[in-house]
């Protein structure tokens, strides 16, 4: 049986785990050491219960009542906290799911590949923000990193056929999202609302506003580097709008290999988890023949900056991302607020990057911490100064 432990248990990735689980034998096969969670208390008191978890913690210590209540006479520890999200982290399991959305995932993260377990990485910060950081901890501790994004855990997939061999391209794709076709003047009026429809996937808000302004794909870049060694003359994004191939890597010898697949998060979770083996998921098999066709073509990085932001992110060291994350989550925070436009984001990001200086790598996660405080309190100043 074993020891798995949900980090962000009531987001997308943690609900989608939580039905893999279940899928692949719930309690007669897994054992579920801690849960984590956010504001929903009810749907990670549920989860506990469902799960017989040691612990359930929710990161909003006003809403700790709320949890001991509805996990009141089941045995279930119940906690909150950031001190708490890192002890559950830190509590022995076999095979973590890190999906703690933003950089509150950092430090319980970290801590779970202290302890040499298999991290199943859904949480982009924890390279983006502290690449070098996280993977010399999760090596020292003997952890095995698995990506669970869908693009780079097909990257992670083609490689596995080709141990040893390095390959020369790395083929990122990227649906679009809702403004791939929009002319650069309508986008400076779009609405959060109209950012967070994607086409193709089910996620957050924050994420899907992420894929639309395509800063999700500037995070996945930096998390290439980090995972495969890829550079910023190797990693090629290319706009795919049905999302069936998730991502290719190109070797010396012409050939290219890609994971296709159902734009369904539960296959790379299911991967992660089963690692080196397939097991069968409810997930609806591709029909070439009913798709037809699949369709390419280059980002314009004129209207999606991001891209370029993240390349020169790429040639600093790790606080780069961290300054680039940060900047970015101020940033989009205030676009959902309605204080600042669309294209506004991209522009608060590049100011920051500029102003800030990067090249030091992180020597603990203090370092990182602190550029993602200046990062943000120069995004906020920038954003006032604008508004004025």
């Amino acid at each position: 049986m074993r020891r798995v432990s949900v980090l962000g248990a009531t987001g997308s990735i943690g609900r989608n785990t939580l039905d893999v689980i279940r899928t692949l034998g719930g309690r007669r096969a897994f054992r579920v050491v801690a849960l984590t969670g956010a504001g929903n208390v009810e749907a990670l008191a549920a989860s506990a219960l469902e799960f017989a978890a040691e612990i359930a913690v929710t990161a909003d210590p006003a809403r700790l009542d709320d949890l001991r209540e509805a996990l009141a006479g089941s045995g279930v520890e119940a906690a909150a906290g950031p001190a708490a999200l890192v002890e559950a982290a830190s509590r022995p399991a076999d095979w973590v799911m890190a999906a703690i959305v933003g950089s509150a995932g950092l430090a319980p993260t970290l801590a779970a590949a202290g302890t040499g377990a298999t991290i199943a990485l859904a949480n982009k910060e924890c390279l983006v923000s502290a690449g070098g950081l996280f993977l010399s901890t999760a090596r020292a501790a003997g952890a095995r990193v698995i990506p669970v994004d869908s693009e780079h855990s097909a990257i992670f997939q083609c490689l596995d056929a080709n141990a040893g061999v390095a390959p020369v391209r790395f083929i990122l794709t990227a649906s679009g999202g809702p403004f791939r076709d929009w002319p650069l003047e309508k986008m400076r009026d779009v609405t959060p609302k109209a950012a967070a429809a994607h086409p193709n996937w089910d996620m957050g808000l924050k994420i899907s506003i992420d894929s639309a302004s395509m800063f999700n794909k500037a995070l996945e870049m930096i998390e290439a580097r980090w995972l495969f060694g890829a550079t910023a003359e190797t990693l090629e994004v290319v706009v795919h709008p049905q999302s069936v191939i998730h991502s290719a890597v190109a070797y010396a010898d012409g050939s290219m290999l890609a994971q296709l697949g159902a734009p369904d998060m539960r296959t790379a979770i299911g991967y992660a988890l089963t690692f080196p083996e397939r097991s069968e998921l409810p997930v609806a098999p591709l029909d070439l023949v009913a798709l037809g066709r699949l369709d390419f073509s280059a980002p314009d990085e004129t209207r999606f900056p991001a891209l370029r932001l993240a390349r020169a992110a790429m040639d600093r060291s790790e606080l780069a991302g961290a300054a680039l994350n940060a900047a970015k989550e101020a940033a989009l925070g205030a676009f959902i607020a309605g204080r600042i436009g669309f294209l506004d984001m991209a522009r608060v990001v590049e100011i920051v990057l500029d102003r800030l200086a990067t090249g030091e790598p992180a020597r603990d996660l203090e370092d990182v911490f602190a550029m993602d405080r200046e990062a943000r309190r120069l995004a906020e100043a920038e954003m006032a100064e604008s508004a004025a």
